[in-house]
């Protein structure tokens, strides 16, 4: 009797290292991503908010990685609405900041 074939019979690997289980792995931690995503949005426009300079500054930061997170979620999910929407937010956020330090004024000796 012949015995089943196993896959990387030469390398004898394990299952969860084939290929295939690596990419859905993968997906699956993109895919769980949109929760991380959400809470450090919300966080970030909670901070933002904030009448202390430096909570805003961690506010902004926040939002360009949470853009950051939102791209990699809209990019796997075959989402360009998405994708373009986080960028022309980033955008906006950035343009923000440089307006707001242009409108700061000078710190006096």
């Amino acid at each position: 009797m012949h015995a089943p074939e196993r896959p990387f019979q030469v390398l004898d690997l394990p299952a969860v290292m084939h290929p295939d289980s690596l990419s859905t792995t993968m997906s699956d931690l993109i895919d769980a991503m949109q929760w991380p995503a959400m809470a450090v949005t919300v966080a970030a426009s909670w901070l933002v908010g904030s009448t202390h300079r430096r909570r805003r500054c961690a506010g902004f930061w926040l939002f360009i990685a949470s853009n950051v997170l939102w791209v990699l979620w809209g990019w796997n999910g075959h989402a360009p609405a998405l994708v373009v929407l986080q960028v022309c937010l980033a955008a906006m956020n950035v343009r923000g900041m440089l307006k707001a330090k242009a409108a700061e004024p000078e710190p006096q000796p």
